[in-house]
């Protein structure tokens, strides 16, 4: 199963190729995010992260309530976290 994480861009690193740290579930990682750069993303912003990279923007609130619902989906979720912590870009 392929799931999207909320992550919350913590700093740009580089800005000409669109890398970001972003903190997702207590960890920071680098992701990319050139798909989302229009939207005006800055640090303290919400995206949706698959596999290293930001998929959209999200607000606070969506956020929190997608990442209620993954908690509950136990083995998914973990799987998902696992492939994003093994997916570090630099």
């Amino acid at each position: 199963m392929c799931l999207g994480i909320p992550g919350q861009i913590i700093e740009i690193v580089d800005d000409i190729n669109h890398i970001a740290k972003v903190e997702v579930s207590g960890v920071r990682r680098n992701v990319n995010i050139g798909v989302v750069r229009d939207e005006g993303i800055a640090p303290g912003d919400w995206v949706l992260i698959h596999v290293g990279f930001a998929m959209s923007k999200l607000d606070e609130h969506e956020a929190a309530e997608t990442l209620k619902l993954l908690y509950g989906m136990d083995a998914a979720y973990t799987d998902e976290l696992n492939m994003l912590y093994g997916s570090e870009i630099e």
